[in-house]
């Protein structure tokens, strides 16, 4: 079966990540975590928020009746930093499930990474985990205006990871993995015209 442009890139990302983290030395590695944890402290964070909040909310909108845009077949953008993290975090059986995923996809309208008990990463990407339907902030409105707030104020936090204005981690792990001779699809923070005018605008504030 001829994977579609999305599983191949998305294929091809996890492979040479794969294979360039296992010819890490340990040190390698060690230094590769230690970078993304206070990434992994805001992440615990949300994770908690969506826990507390939405959990019941979203298992029941969105991956019970499938009514919601969330997990919409290719709908989601992986950032290739968002793979180099998982697969810090991931066994090796957990790595072997996302390719058993792309390469035995028969199609269908949800993404190819939910299995019947739901994300098979182990860290979903970002934008799967920021992202909040009207429903959802309805439903937090409801509840609270303060966590509506809450929640506003992790989006900012966010972009201390993820919007490069300044020097950010998701922008980092690309230029790293870019020395090292890899080149990806998924490199957005170096291939998208709309990331790179945010660099560049940026980059002359810190000039003038």
């Amino acid at each position: 079966m001829e994977l579609t442009e999305y599983n191949r890139d998305q294929v091809e990302a996890l492979l040479m990540v794969h294979r360039h983290l296992r010819g890490l030395p340990a040190s390698g590695i060690e230094t590769l975590r230690e970078i993304i944890r206070p990434y992994l402290r805001f992440r615990a964070e949300v994770g908690a928020f969506q826990e507390h909040h939405l959990a019941d909310v979203c298992t029941q909108k969105c991956f019970a009746n499938r009514t919601s845009a969330c997990c919409g077949r290719e709908g989601i953008a992986t950032f290739f930093a968002d793979v180099v993290i998982n697969q810090l975090l991931s066994s090796e059986e957990e790595c072997h499930s996302l390719l058993q995923s792309l390469s035995g996809d028969q199609g269908g309208f949800k993404c190819v990474y939910l299995g019947r008990k739901g994300c098979l990463w182990h860290l979903k990407p970002i934008v799967c985990e920021m992202f909040l339907c009207d429903y959802a902030k309805e439903i937090l409105h409801r509840k609270s205006e303060d966590l509506l707030r809450n929640w506003e104020n992790l989006r900012l936090k966010e972009k201390e990871f993820t919007w490069p204005d300044r020097p950010v981690l998701f922008d980092e792990l690309e230029k790293t993995f870019i020395e090292a001779g890899i080149e990806s699809p998924l490199m957005y923070f170096h291939r998208s015209p709309g990331l790179m005018r945010v660099k560049a605008r940026a980059g002359a504030r810190i000039q003038t």
